[in-house]
């Protein structure tokens, strides 16, 4: 408190009127107006300058005479170690990696435990494993930039730009399928499981389960009050993003995992090719009417980027990772060698830690067949973060860059999507290749619900999750000129262990680090 105090009797100068440069009473402009306000002052106080790789030339002169952003997060650091340590051990991952943005910053990177257990070789920052369903993200990252262009029309039917892929009739009546239903897990088209009853009870299932923690949900996520646990304690519905049952063990082959699609080997030249496994197959609802996870739709949907961008759909994304710096961002290639891969890991029956099955995840590049660090998922997180707040702030000066994607691009990719659900979080819902919980409080001095989207993943001996968690801006301090996008905290997390849920567990980081970094500005 005493530091912001500080800067506002700055900016009030003496007698309590503005400051101007160096601390002396700004000149009151007509009928009184104070040119230099309290806004000025929390902008002072907060003293963030344009993040690198933002601002055009000149940008650090852009940046003024800002004061430079929280010097330090140890105590964020020290609680959200020791909660995964206990999640690691808890659940028996060999090894888990951990990255924090705040502000556009790297504030924590790590990894804990062995990315390679028979070799002892730990984790590090650097380590790159399979970021699974993520995959979905960078996959719309694409789709969006394409229809920016005008190349893609989200509300055609797919057979405009593959026609390989056969028109579908449901119940007798000639149905569409379109981009904008895949990535929304809207078109009908299956997931792993063939067997649409079998499907149907999953569902069932887990919509009871789903209405019998309702009544302690608020009891359970309270904001500052909750128990330290892993996702895996609460019911969920099941599919490759969180494959999770309430009897499994991390690790163990639980029904999402018992699926033998999930352990194809064989290696597809194209995306195109990758079709046959399931274009021939019914559709199991009439598309736009419900909701199906499908990790087939996003094979179909790289096909339609790959028309569209004129490119190999492992090309064009590969391109897109050297544009937006991810350059440990690759194809989980089996005969590539990948410096700093770690191995893959499951429990088998009788609860001892083998090595993953191997599998070749040609047929999914876009749904989930991609290798990631924790590093390059947060400058993922920060590019969109970025587009989704440039345009709310002041740029007098001309100098702060362009989004990758246009501000409303983010802002469409981020609106929930009606008839859609999330297995990971019970507060959200599915919107464009994301879960976006919406920004809710229905009673006062009760739990407030902050504004976040996020992507869980779960491969063969793999679990990650990606959360983006937006500064809700104040409209006076933007308009100060001296706060910059992106503002709001990125976590990611993989480990190296399949069935983990970690979304929750984001988010019990992204609101400690969330915290300190106000207390710092307060302190």
């Amino acid at each position: 408190m005493q530091g912001l105090a500080r800067a506002l009797r700055r900016a009030a100068g003496p007698g309590g009127l503005p400051a101007g440069p160096g601390g002396l009473p700004a000149p009151r402009g007509r009928a009184g107006a104070r040119p230099w306000g309290w806004g000025l002052a929390l902008g002072l106080a907060l003293g963030v300058r344009v993040p690198a790789g933002c601002e055009a030339d000149g940008g650090e002169e852009a940046a003024g005479k800002a004061l430079p952003p929280p010097r330090g997060f140890g105590a964020a650091i020290e609680r959200s170690r020791d909660l995964l340590r206990r999640i690691k051990d808890e659940a028996g991952i060999p090894g888990i990696l951990v990255g924090v943005s705040v502000d556009g910053k790297e504030v924590w990177s790590e990894g804990l435990g062995y990315a390679d257990v028979e070799n002892r070789v730990m984790c590090k920052p650097e380590t790159i494993m399979r970021i699974a369903s993520i995959s979905k993200c960078l996959t719309m990252m694409a789709v969006a930039k394409l229809w920016e262009e005008g190349k893609l029309d989200l509300d055609a039917p797919v057979q405009k730009y593959v026609p390989e892929f056969p028109e579908k009739v449901y119940e007798g009546e000639k149905v569409a399928i379109t981009t904008r239903l895949l990535v929304s897990h809207l078109s009908g088209i299956r997931h792993y499981e063939k067997d649409i009853a079998k499907v149907r009870e999953e569902k069932e299932k887990a919509n009871r389960s789903f209405k019998r923690a309702k009544p302690y949900q608020d009891k359970e996520q309270k904001e500052g009050q909750e128990t330290v646990k892993t996702d895996s304690d609460k019911p969920r519905k099941e599919h490759e993003g969180e494959a999770k049952s309430l009897s499994s063990k991390p690790g163990r082959r639980d029904k999402e995992f018992e699926q033998e699609e999930y352990y194809l080997k064989e290696k597809f030249g194209s995306v195109i090719e990758s079709l046959k496994i399931f274009k021939n197959d019914p559709l199991f609802f009439k598309p736009g009417s419900q909701f199906l996870y499908s990790t087939y739709g996003f094979t179909l949907l790289s096909a339609v980027v790959e028309r569209v961008s004129g490119q190999k759909f492992t090309d064009y994304m590969l391109k897109m990772f050297r544009d937006l710096d991810m350059l440990s961002t690759v194809l989980d290639d089996n005969e590539a060698m990948i410096y700093n891969r770690a191995r893959c890991y499951v429990y088998n029956k009788k609860g001892r830690l083998v090595n993953a099955p191997y599998v070749d995840n040609s047929y999914k590049w876009a749904g989930g067949g991609f290798l990631s660090s924790v590093g390059d998922l947060l400058k993922f997180g920060n590019a969109l973060l970025y587009s989704y707040q440039v345009g709310q702030f002041k740029d007098t000066n001309s100098k702060l860059l362009p989004g990758y994607l246009k501000p409303g691009t983010v802002a469409m990719m981020w609106t929930p999507v009606p008839k859609t659900e999330v297995s990971w979080d019970r507060d959200g819902k599915y919107a464009m290749a994301w879960a976006v919980v919406e920004k809710k409080q229905q009673c006062g001095c009760c739990r407030k619900q902050r504004h976040y989207a996020s992507h869980t993943g779960g491969a063969v001996g793999a679990s990650s999750v990606l959360l983006i968690l937006p500064e809700e801006l104040d409209s006076e301090a933007i308009d100060t000129g001296l706060v910059a996008p992106p503002r709001g905290v990125i976590v990611s997390i993989i480990c190296n262990m399949q069935s983990v849920s970690l979304n929750s567990t984001a988010l019990k980081i992204a609101r400690e680090f969330d915290k300190q970094k106000w207390a710092q500005y307060i302190d």
